[in-house]
């Protein structure tokens, strides 16, 4: 048993990859009302919040040494433009409060789409034929980001892939007095079949049609690479491939290519399956999650926005 023990201890030695806590950011979804912790059927582990819950889970995941959360919300009404998105009330930017009065040291990341907050489920607005308007997308976008800022987040997480976004972004922080507040750009956001259980817990299904307008084909590499290249010139701090697991090859070049912190978000489909295997007895879940979570780290990832992360992390 001793000479077992010894080798395992030699192989961490030897070990390329390493997984620690600091290198995860975990999810979380925040909704309005007080009192609120609704467990999500289809991401078993997972919960929706209301901001007053938000202080014991902000204790947790800072005591695991996890890097920050990331944060989704889900309002309490909805409409074409989006409105509650930049309400100084809403639940991201409640969440936002709460979470910097209870660990001012956990890094606060607030995803910035409208998808969550349309009635049309889309990502941008809508004209009166059903497209996308980029332009006025960007006006809504740099609302809800600078409610963000104002609310006292570290980090802004665009993850609308309108064109320009980045750039538009960058100026409207800087006019506002929020030059040091970093941006993390979903640089190649995939349109992927990944997302289902996300868009539960999110309630950000399109009404009608699809993303595939403006987000990426998933065979397409060097569209990924050209992204990256065109956020990071626009300003991006840190950018991001999404989802994982299928992207590995994705990750690896865009690790390759660019000088810049690269995340890669570990998102709901990939989550849910591993859970699904493991219920029904297929799989060995802590090694799976292991394994996984390596992979991405060993493709190149500096940082991974996994749903695992305080699983992974209690288990260290």
């Amino acid at each position: 048993m001793r000479r077992m023990r010894a080798k395992e201890g030699l192989r961490r030695m030897v070990r390329e990859t390493h997984v620690l806590p600091q290198d995860l950011i975990y999810p979380l979804f925040i909704v309005t009302g007080s009192g609120v912790e609704e467990p999500l059927v289809s991401m078993p582990g997972i919960s929706r919040y209301s901001a007053d819950r938000l202080p014991e889970v902000a204790r947790e995941v800072h005591k695991l040494g996890i890097a920050g959360v990331l944060l989704f919300g889900i309002p309490e009404y909805k409409d074409h433009m989006g409105s509650s998105a930049y309400d100084a009330d809403g639940p991201v930017q409640k969440a936002i409060k709460v979470i910097k009065d209870t660990t001012p040291e956990l890094v606060v990341i607030t995803d910035v789409c409208m998808c969550e907050y349309t009635s049309h489920g889309h990502c941008g607005f809508l004209t009166d034929d059903g497209q996308v308007d980029n332009d006025r997308s960007l006006q809504m976008l740099a609302k809800e980001t600078l409610s963000h800022a104002k609310a006292g987040c570290d980090m802004v997480a665009p993850s609308d892939m309108m064109d320009g976004r980045i750039a538009y972004l960058r100026k409207a922080l800087d006019v506002e007095g929020f030059t040091n507040l970093p941006i993390m750009s979903y640089a190649a956001k995939y349109a992927s079949a990944f997302y289902g259980p996300f868009r539960e817990a999110a309630e950000s299904a399109p009404a009608f049609g699809d993303r595939k307008s403006y987000q990426m084909d998933p065979p397409n590499v060097r569209e990924a690479i050209r992204e990256v290249e065109l956020d990071i010139a626009e300003g991006a701090d840190l950018v991001m491939v999404k989802p994982a697991m299928a992207y590995m090859d994705v990750i690896r070049a865009v690790k390759e290519r660019f000088d810049v912190p690269l995340a890669a978000y570990n998102v709901s489909g990939e989550y849910s399956m591993v859970k699904a295997a493991a219920e029904r007895g297929w799989i060995d879940e802590e090694r799976i999650v292991t394994e996984l979570l390596t992979g991405i780290k060993r493709a190149g990832a500096d940082l991974i926005i996994t749903y695992f992360a305080c699983e992974f992390a209690r288990r260290l």
